[in-house]
C-alpha cells in the first residue's frame, strides 16, 4: 500500500500519550471518563447550559413556550464535530456551538438560545458541572473503591511484623499493615477534601463583565435569574463574578486532586522499593504471558509503581500553571485559554493511577520469610532505643549516651548487644528493676512494635465509618 494513500486518523496519530497510551486504550479509563472529560462531554455539558438558560427565559416569559424542548431535542444531535467545523469558519468556539444548535431548531425560538449570556457564562459553568459531576459519578467512587482495598490489606497483615525505615535505614519494628495505614489515612482524607472541593465549585450567568448589563435588559431581577438556571444545574453562583467565575474554587479541586495522586505515588514508591531484590518484602504477581524485560526473561519490573510515580512527576508541577490562571486582567483576558484546556488531563490521571494501583495492589503478596529476614538483620540493635528509654525512667544518667557507647563495643567486640548490656557490671541494679514486660521486650525485640496493631485497626475503623465503606 502507498505510503501517500489517505487514511483515517486513529488513536496512534495523536501526540498526546494520555490519548494513546494511558486513556483509549484502557476500558474502564475511557468509559468512566469520557462523559465528563472528552471534548465530546465538553459540548454536552455546554448545551445542557444553554437549555437551561433557555428553560428559565421561557418560565419568565420571555422565551416563547416550547423553545426549551425544541432546543433539547436539537442539543442531542450536536457534536464535537461539527462545533469544530463551525468554529474553523467563524473563529469563536461558543458562537459556533449556538449556531450548530440554531440551525437544527425552529427559527422563531432559535433566537432565544444564548440570549442574554456570554461565552464565559457557558464555558465556566460547564467545566463547574461536568468536573462536579466526574468527582461525584467517577473519581469519588473509584477511590473509594482503592480506599476499601488498603484497608482490606492493612486489616490482613496487621500483626505482620516488619521492620520501620526512616532516612533510608533500619529503625524500630512495627507491622506491614501498619505501614499501609497511613496511606488508608491519607488518602481517606483526600478523597474527603475532593469531595469538599467540588461541591464548592460554582457557576455564572452574569454576562460580559459579571455586572448583568445583557440580562438587565430583559429581566427584573437578574441575579434572581442566575441562581435558577444554576439551580437546574444542581451549582450555584459565586458572590461575585466578571467575565469568569471565581478561579479559586476550581484552583482548590485541582490542588485536592493533585495531592491525592501524590499520596498514591508515594504509596506506589514505598511499594517499589520493597520489592528491590536486596529487600524483596513484597511482589507484584505477574501476569501468564507478562514480560518484564526485553533481554533478560527472568526479571520481574514494578512496572505499575513506576508508572504511578511517574505520572505524578508530570502532572504535579502543573499545579504551577493554575496558580498563574489566578491571574486574570480586569474583567478577563485570554491567557488561561489554552493553560484551562489541560485540566481534565489532570482528572483523568488521578483516576488512571488509581485504577492502575488497585489492579496491582489486588495480585500484591507479602513475603513473610524475607520480612523475617530483613527484621532479624537488626533484631539485635533494635533493643538500644527501649534499654535507653527504661534506663532514663530508672533514674540512669545520660542513658542515651551510654547505650551508643554499648553499640560501639558489640561492634568492635563482635558480641551481640544484648551480650555487651548483660555483660555491664553497672547496668545490672538498673535491669533489676525492669518489669518482666519490660525484660521481655529485652530479650525478644520483635514484641517491640508498640500500638502498630491497635492504631492500625482504629485507622482502618476510622476511615471505614466516615467514608462509609
Amino acid at each position: 500500500m502507498s505510503r501517500n494513500k489517505k487514511r483515517n486518523l486513529g488513536i496512534f496519530d495523536m501526540i498526546n500519550p494520555f490519548d494513546f497510551r494511558y486513556y483509549s486504550r484502557n476500558k474502564e479509563v475511557l468509559e468512566k471518563c469520557a462523559p465528563f472529560l472528552s471534548e465530546e462531554g465538553m459540548i454536552r455539558h455546554m448545551t445542557e447550559v444553554e437549555i437551561a438558560v433557555v428553560k428559565e427565559l421561557e418560565v419568565e416569559g420571555i422565551a416563547l413556550k416550547g423553545s426549551a424542548n425544541d432546543a433539547e431535542r436539537a442539543a442531542s444531535h450536536v457534536t464535537a464535530s461539527e462545533v469544530y467545523e463551525e468554529e474553523d469558519r467563524i473563529k469563536h468556539n461558543v458562537r459556533a456551538l449556538v449556531n450548530v444548535m440554531r440551525r437544527n431548531m425552529n427559527e422563531k425560538n432559535a433566537r432565544f438560545v444564548h440570549l442574554g449570556v456570554t461565552s464565559h457564562d457557558i464555558i465556566c459553568t460547564a467545566d463547574s458541572l461536568r468536573y462536579k459531576r466526574f468527582v461525584s459519578h467517577a473519581l469519588v467512587p473509584e477511590l473509594r473503591k482503592l480506599e476499601k482495598l488498603l484497608i482490606d490489606i492493612a486489616l490482613r497483615e496487621k500483626s505482620t511484623l516488619q521492620i520501620g525505615r526512616t532516612h533510608g535505614q533500619h529503625a524500630e519494628p512495627l507491622t506491614f499493615g501498619f505501614a499501609l495505614s497511613e496511606y488508608v489515612s491519607r488518602l481517606g482524607g483526600r478523597i474527603m477534601r475532593i469531595d469538599e472541593a467540588a461541591s464548592n465549585l460554582v457557576g455564572k450567568i452574569s454576562g460580559a463583565v459579571g455586572a448583568y448589563n445583557a440580562s438587565s435588559l430583559l429581566l427584573k431581577d437578574p441575579v434572581l435569574f442566575e441562581k435558577r438556571v444554576l439551580r437546574r444545574l444542581s451549582l450555584k453562583p459565586a458572590t461575585h463574578s466578571t467575565q469568569i467565575a471565581e478561579p479559586e474554587h476550581l484552583l482548590d479541586l485541582i490542588h485536592a486532586v493533585i495531592s491525592a495522586l501524590g499520596v498514591l505515588a508515594n504509596l506506589a514508591d514505598d511499594m517499589r522499593h520493597l520489592q528491590r531484590t536486596e529487600i524483596a518484602e513484597v511482589k507484584e504477581e505477574f501476569l501468564s504471558e507478562q514480560v518484564g524485560s526485553s533481554t533478560m526473561p527472568h526479571k520481574r519490573n514494578p512496572i505499575n509503581f513506576e508508572n504511578v510515580k511517574s505520572m505524578f512527576k508530570a502532572i504535579s508541577p502543573r499545579i504551577v500553571t493554575y496558580y498563574l490562571d489566578q491571574i486574570s486582567e480586569h474583567q478577563r483576558d485570554l491567557t488561561n485559554s489554552a493553560s484551562s484546556r489541560f485540566i481534565p488531563e489532570i482528572f483523568a490521571s488521578l483516576f488512571a493511577s488509581s485504577v492502575r494501583l488497585r489492579r496491582v495492589l489486588s495480585r500484591l503478596r507479602v513475603d513473610a520469610p524475607s520480612l523475617k529476614s530483613n527484621f532479624n538483620r537488626s533484631r539485635d540493635m533494635i533493643r538500644a532505643e527501649p534499654l535507653y528509654i527504661l534506663l532514663s525512667y530508672y533514674g540512669y544518667p545520660n542513658a542515651h549516651e551510654k547505650v551508643r557507647q554499648l553499640t560501639l563495643i558489640s561492634e568492635k567486640s563482635g558480641r551481640s548487644f544484648l551480650e555487651a548490656v548483660k555483660g555491664d557490671k553497672e547496668l545490672r541494679r538498673y535491669l533489676m528493676k525492669f518489669t518482666d514486660d519490660q525484660m521481655k521486650i529485652l530479650e525478644n525485640p520483635e514484641y517491640y512494635t508498640g500500638m502498630a496493631e491497635k492504631k492500625t485497626a482504629s485507622v482502618c475503623s476510622f476511615w471505614s465509618h466516615q467514608l462509609k465503606l
